[in-house]
């Protein structure tokens, strides 16, 4: 089945607010931006917007799409289905923090810092993508947890 999703990074002070998974499914443990299903008749743009005030309380006042990943399923996936993510960037938002994120724990990191988290490996691939210029697209295979194959071009 194909599934889509969104991710999206948020920036404040050279700091990228992430959530350290703490729901039990594939992603306990790692360290991810916040995101999650685009419903039924959704466009992603308002997803990224949903996701955010569920997972965090903020409120996104501006949003840019950066990349378009495609992770396929051969059988093995970690994730299940094949998924299709838009990956969206925002340093412009209002609000607080909510204390009591569904997903785990919410923290600022710093961008020097985020790819030396506990990670998808194919995570720590793209993100350094999402702070440049260039929109991007992927797409990352993985076998079991073990990325097995990756591609990454500018769109």
């Amino acid at each position: 089945m194909m599934r889509l999703g969104v991710l999206v990074y948020i920036e404040k002070d050279e700091q990228i607010l992430m959530i350290h998974r703490q729901k039990r499914d594939e992603h306990q443990g790692f360290w991810l931006a916040p995101g999650g299903k685009i419903e039924a008749n959704e466009p992603p743009h308002e997803a990224a917007r949903r996701e955010v005030i569920e997972e965090t309380g903020l409120k996104l006042t501006d949003l840019h799409l950066q990349g378009l990943l495609s992770f396929p399923d051969l059988g093995d996936s970690p994730f299940g289905d094949e998924w299709h993510v838009f990956v969206f960037y925002s340093n412009s938002f209002q609000g607080a923090l909510r204390e009591d994120c569904p997903e785990g724990i919410l923290a600022w990191i710093s961008k020097k810092e985020l790819t030396s988290l506990p990670m998808w490996e194919g995570d720590r691939l793209f993100t350094p993508m999402v702070f440049q210029q260039q929109p991007f697209g992927g797409r990352l295979l993985y076998r079991g947890n073990v990325l097995h194959e990756s591609q990454f071009w500018n769109l």
